[in-house]
């Protein structure tokens, strides 16, 4: 076996291309087994190793930098760079990050979790280097669905301006998350499909200096007719356009070519981008079928593909798309909107019942919100739905293009709270921070499946933006009856108790009522209040409160800092509720590492036994002197 000869990359610099290529195939097999009982990114790393094997061939880091886009894709790259022993703790608690990180490995140079930052932080590198008078190679690995976000596209404008010598390599798998969508997809597609390109590419040039005495000069009269026959000749045109030097398409699984074009590649003075094609999920059958479910599977059956632990009941995702469907056969005006994600968000049915209101616009979360935007402004009901984490990154579309104006948007927010083995950057624990603030927001958290479609059916009623956060995984269930009445702005008493006031949201609502039955065992009797409205507070049940109990205890998956406690005890202070004693429960000012979401939890004392033992410390020390 070759892969255990392999601890660094200086280990495969002297074997022969034969050699890589059976490496290859080993590295895919550790892959397979590795990913099936831990789960990650399975799909997109199987794509690049041929790829990752072939810059790590070529190039010598840490001296060299290769930043990766979004890094869910580097796993390979981990093999190859003294990690391959630790592989098998890939995305556990305190085991290898699923993505690039600068403390696990000097052969990592930038942390990445979103996508569309490669061009810009390699850029960075590129020019720091310069400053220094150093001289090293700096490239940017980005995937063609990334290359639809417009950080990518200011990346490379501002590359393609400058001498800056920076290699970009666009691996072109055809699929960011979903299949990729608009403009710039079917141009790489054009590329990648149509022989005429190549053909004239290759042959122009001699077939026109074999024409005895005017072949050279025509030629290069061809070659200064920039803004016509060059259209003809030069595939990767737009890129040339923007300054760059194109070399490509290269088959992304054909080790030698892409040595040869990487070697070529390094002597090149400029910005260069290098066009590579591969196949996602190529070298295991499931995944080349379905490379959109093992993009991020959860452990599975590696000879069926199918996944080993199911039936965890519906999910918030699945309810929410259920929901949708519903309210579109009622409302004509109900757009569903995507950033590449419409089967992680539950809106796949929607886009195949109602395609004429269903908008996939690519990585695009900036420009989602602001065609959002757009759409309400003209009468629609557009509803985004966006995982918590990428919608941090259209803060200010939010602010600047929809709060402002106060247009009906629905933010439909994913994956809120803990999302586990992906890590610090998709955790949804800010998303209450950088909403609440913003005036003409209304925030809601559903404590179950049904409150959740409740919820949304208030939402699209609503006459300005409304944001909507639910978890990650199978719904809750405690309302039972499935009657539920949103009343804007009001809080709702799931139990009664006179010991002291327990205020919860989302998720935690659960926690915290089977908390509360664990505390009635211990001669502690808790309110529980589900806080379904994060903005606006429910000022009568706060004053309530106050009047009924000497000490709350609020509860949040959001970080301390800018969550629901944190307005709370702002509206208790402006008020000089004084007497009243406060314990916040969230998570700290700190970034939560990756891991089992309940393992999480349990480190945080925010699962069910944490909770218990805090609330009771709490009750059962002396009051406060009114």
């Amino acid at each position: 076996m070759y892969i255990d000869t392999i601890t660094s990359p200086a280990d495969i610099k002297n074997k022969t291309i034969d050699e890589l290529n059976q490496l290859a195939d080993e590295i895919r097999q550790l892959l397979i087994e590795v990913i099936s009982q831990n789960g990650g990114h399975l799909a997109s790393n199987l794509g690049v190793v041929e790829l990752t094997l072939a810059l790590h061939y070529v190039f010598d880091t840490p001296r060299d930098k290769i930043i990766w886009d979004v890094g869910h894709q580097t796993y390979v790259h981990k093999i190859l760079t003294y990690r391959k022993d630790l592989f098998p703790s890939i995305r556990k608690y305190k085991g290898l990050s699923g993505f690039p990180k600068i403390s696990e490995s000097s052969h990592d140079f930038f942390n990445t979790g979103h996508s569309s930052t490669s061009i810009s932080a390699a850029l960075g590198f590129a020019r720091a280097r310069d400053l220094m008078g150093e001289d090293y190679s700096v490239l940017a690995v980005i995937g063609d669905g990334a290359l639809t976000g417009g950080m990518a596209l200011e990346g490379l404008n501002d590359a393609g301006h400058s001498p800056t010598n920076l290699i970009v390599i666009l691996n072109d798998n055809q699929m960011s998350i979903a299949n990729n969508v608009g403009s710039l997809s079917t141009y790489l597609s054009k590329i990648r499909s149509d022989p005429k390109y190549h053909k004239l590419k290759r042959d122009i040039e001699p077939l026109l200096n074999k024409i005895p005495f005017i072949g050279k000069g025509i030629y290069h009269a061809v070659k200064r007719l920039k803004n016509t026959i060059k259209y003809l000749f030069v595939p990767g045109i737009i890129f040339e356009e923007l300054g760059f030097k194109y070399i490509g398409p290269v088959n992304g699984h054909d080790i030698f070519s892409l040595i040869s074009m990487l070697d070529r590649a390094r002597s090149v003075n400029g910005p260069v981008l290098i066009h590579v094609v591969t196949s996602k999920g190529k070298g295991y059958k499931h995944a080349e079928l379905n490379p959109e479910k093992f993009h991020a599977v959860a452990p599975f059956n590696i000879k069926t593909g199918e996944e080993l632990y199911k039936g965890r009941g519906i999910t918030y995702s699945q309810v929410f798309g259920n929901t949708m469907l519903r309210l579109a056969k009622e409302n004509e005006k109900i757009i569903a909107i995507t950033a590449a994600m419409p089967h992680g968000t539950g809106l796949y049915e929607f886009s195949r019942l109602y395609p004429e209101r269903f908008f996939d616009v690519g990585i695009a979360e900036q420009h989602a919100v602001t065609f959002a935007a757009g759409l309400a402004a003209n009468g629609y009901k557009p509803v985004f739905a966006v995982y918590s984490t990428f919608l941090q990154r259209a803060y200010d579309q939010i602010l600047h293009d929809v709060c402002i104006q106060n247009l009906p948007v629905v933010f439909a927010i994913d994956r809120c709270g803990l999302v586990g083995q992906d890590g610090e950057t998709h955790h949804g624990i800010f998303d209450i921070s950088y909403l609440s603030h913003i005036p003409n927001m209304t925030i809601l958290s559903p404590s179950d499946g049904s409150e959740l479609a409740a919820m949304l059916r208030y939402a699209v009623d609503h006459p300005g933006p409304v944001a909507i956060r639910y978890p990650k995984g199978a719904v809750c269930n405690i309302y039972k009856d499935n009657t539920i009445t949103i009343e804007h702005g009001k809080w709702d008493t799931v139990r009664q108790g006179k010991t002291c006031c327990i205020m919860a949201t989302g998720k935690m609502v659960d926690f915290a009522l089977k908390s509360c039955e664990i505390l009635e065992g211990m001669g502690i009797y808790c309110c529980l209040i589900n806080c379904r409205f994060i903005k606006p507070l429910d000022i009568d049940k706060i004053r309530q409160c106050v009047k009924d109990f000497s000490k709350l205890v609020i509860i949040e998956d959001n970080t301390a800092i800018g969550g629901l406690g944190s307005t709370i005890i702002q509206e208790l202070a402006k008020n000089g509720y004084k007497t009243l004693d406060v314990k916040h429960i969230a998570f700290p000012d700190s970034f939560v590492p990756h891991g089992e979401i309940d393992e999480l939890l349990k480190v945080y004392n925010m699962d069910v036994k944490g909770l218990v033992d805090q609330i009771a410390a709490f009750v059962n020390k002396p009051e406060k002197k009114k």
